[in-house]
């Protein structure tokens, strides 16, 4: 696990910015903080912080040259199977000179080019320069576990980990306006796009070539989705499921340093720790309780699976002060806007697991792949049709003047309910990025002075929508909001700790496996993830099938009404700032401030979290708007 960066000079202008490939990483400390280094010759410059996970020598740091000196190497994130691959490549008549899966991976790639990539399980951003044809391969993992930016001219070719170190180079820094639109209806922005023109991220199962002024970007890997999945509910699917769970937890237990594995007390995480305490005696284990909010505080579900299993289980009790006061330390980490509040308490679980172990297993990724989203309920429902379905969407104007607030059980339902008629009356792409999306884009718009649409955009990330079945909902949710958001804020917050999260639901055997999973084996009405449920039931405590899911939230209202009024009037509600800024319309901002502290405040809190996130981010990067 690390940072990487690197510069690829297509002419001599091009080569003035590997002046810049210590800056470059060097911003990137915080994800590799035990070794950092850098090569360059007269074509390529590549860059590496070093998180020491598996042979924690120095002779496995990087950039990593292979025997001959030919090839090089910059690399982040793990290859679980690199055992195997090295025993293979020894019959092959391969040496090694180091036990780390780096050099594997470099050998690898050396004997089957792009052809590795499908041999490859694990999770990963990675360059490997050619010296002798001055050429470079870039690719990233098949979900977008691992980061991986780019920006390209006519001169060089740069990459990076995070966006700050792109930025060392010189990077212009024009906000991409269709980006900014998608920031603030989805509070992320999903790859390819970035916030800044010319930057894009490389989308998940891709890889770049480049060699003699060729750039050629490809993709080798896509969702394994069937139109008519094979696997019914039943005994045989539940024994499958935990069989390919199993292998992956076990292949993702490899490390040469102290793990333990997240535990909040959900059905996901309890699972992945069930399956690790198999094989681990006494897994440490790690919680985060709210005292201040017992509505949304798990850590007694997360005890009885600790104490069913005889884990070292770690509670990290926070206050909302607690919370509050990482705010800034948090917001300020991030190098492209990016809004969802649960950050900040992933930020606070990775610190304080940090202080025990590097690594980290996680449950994330079966939301996505096994229904875990009252979204996925409402789909559903709309889907079917039905007197209650057709009853909620005619009571729509009812919904529409009740009041909306996420704050409490009895506003959120309101809210559900009008999203849920307004959603009834769409066609299935709209109907998807309703969903998907936390502002409507006609409050975006008035909110913005770029008059942008990004209609476009949004019949791309939806074009899985063709018949309504639920797993073109979950195959939508795996290729924009699982990359875009969930993984971005695990990798982004961990990373700022030195914490290596792994996610074994997302093997790509597990996925392989839940795409081939029909609809019912899923969710049947109110019932979501209905075949982890039941493939699990003797491994978990009865009590966690009987209680309501709940996320990591942030109170926000609470927050914004009382303790963060005066950082809001800075940053937010400061009509010189607007102005200056230039990018916002003051008149929607003074409406916005009332909403806030009326009795409907509606979604008005993510609205203007996102915009505090991005004039603190806008402060420090001093973009331009073209």
């Amino acid at each position: 696990m690390c940072g990487i960066t690197g510069i690829f000079a297509f002419n001599t202008i091009g080569r003035i910015n590997l002046v810049h490939l210590e800056a470059a990483t060097r911003s990137l400390e915080k994800r590799g903080p035990d070794a950092h280094n850098s090569w360059f010759d007269h074509v390529v410059g590549l860059g590496h912080r070093r998180l020491s996970i598996i042979d924690t020598s120095n002779a496995a740091n990087q950039p990593m040259a292979d025997q001959s000196g030919r090839y090089r190497l910059v690399f982040n994130g793990e290859i679980y199977n690199y055992q195997q691959l090295r025993q293979e490549l020894r019959s092959l008549g391969h040496t090694f000179q180091t036990d780390s899966d780096t050099e594997v991976l470099l050998t690898a790639y050396i004997q089957w080019e792009e052809g590795v990539l499908d041999r490859l399980n694990g999770f990963f951003a990675f360059a490997i320069y050619d010296q002798e044809n001055e050429s470079l391969f870039v690719a990233r993992d098949r979900f977008g576990i691992k980061p991986l930016l780019y920006f390209k001219d006519e001169d060089k070719f740069i990459f990076a980990s995070e966006m700050k170190s792109l930025m060392a180079y010189g990077v212009p820094r024009s906000i991409d306006k269709e980006s900014l639109h998608l920031y603030f209806q989805l509070t992320y922005i999903p790859a390819p796009k970035s916030i800044f023109e010319g930057v894009e991220k490389l989308a998940p199962g891709h890889f770049i070539r480049m060699q003699n002024g060729v750039f050629e970007k490809k993709q080798y890997y896509q969702l394994p989705f069937k139109s008519a999945p094979e696997l019914a509910p039943g005994p045989g699917t539940n024994a499958k499921l935990i069989d390919a769970l199993r292998q992956a937890v076990h292949d993702r237990l490899v490390s040469d340093v102290p793990l333990g594995a997240f535990l909040s007390g959900g059905i996901d995480s309890s699972i992945i720790t069930a399956l690790a305490s198999e094989q681990v005696s006494q897994l440490k284990t790690f919680s985060i309780g709210f005292k201040d909010n017992a509505f949304f505080d798990e850590t007694h579900y997360a005890n009885l699976v600790a104490e069913k299993y005889r884990t070292d289980h770690h509670v990290f009790s926070l206050t909302n002060d607690d919370l509050l006061s990482e705010v800034s330390q948090m917001v300020d980490y991030i190098d492209e806007p990016f809004a969802d509040s649960s950050a900040l308490p992933v930020y606070l679980l990775s610190r304080k697991t940090r202080e025990h172990v590097t690594v980290a297993l996680s449950g994330d990724g079966a939301d996505e792949l096994f229904t875990g989203y009252n979204k996925h309920s409402a789909w559903l429902m709309a889907m079917q049709g039905g007197l209650k379905s057709n009853l909620v969407k005619s009571l729509k104007p009812v919904w529409g003047a009740l009041p909306h607030s996420r704050n409490n059980r009895l506003t959120n339902t309101f809210r559900q309910l009008d999203r849920f008629a307004e959603m009834k009356g769409l066609n299935l792409q709209q109907r998807y990025w309703l969903l998907a999306s936390f502002i409507p884009q006609d409050v975006v718009s008035r909110l913005l002075k770029t008059h942008q649409s990004v209609d476009g955009l949004m019949e791309a990330f939806t074009s899985r929508m063709a018949s309504g079945d639920i797993n073109e909902v979950l195959a939508s949710d795996v290729e924009m909001v699982l990359q875009g958001d969930m993984l971005h804020k695990v990798d982004l917050m961990s990373m700022a700790n030195g914490l290596e999260v792994r996610v074994p639901f997302l093997d790509h055997r597990v996925v392989d496996l839940a795409f081939n999973m029909q609809e019912k084996c899923k969710i049947q009405g109110s019932q979501r993830k209905i075949v982890l449920r039941e493939a699990f039931r003797g491994y978990l405590p009865e009590e966690l099938y009987s209680r309501p899911k709940h996320g990591f939230e942030v109170p926000l209202l609470h927050w914004f009404r009382k303790e963060m009024s005066a950082e809001l009037d800075e940053y937010v509600f400061n009509q010189d700032r607007i102005e200056s800024i230039g990018i916002m319309d003051p008149k929607q901002i003074t409406r916005i401030k009332r909403k806030l502290h009326s009795i409907n405040p509606g979604d008005s809190p993510i609205l203007i979290w996102s915009i505090y996130v991005f004039n603190k981010w806008h402060e420090r990067f001093n973009p331009s708007m073209t």
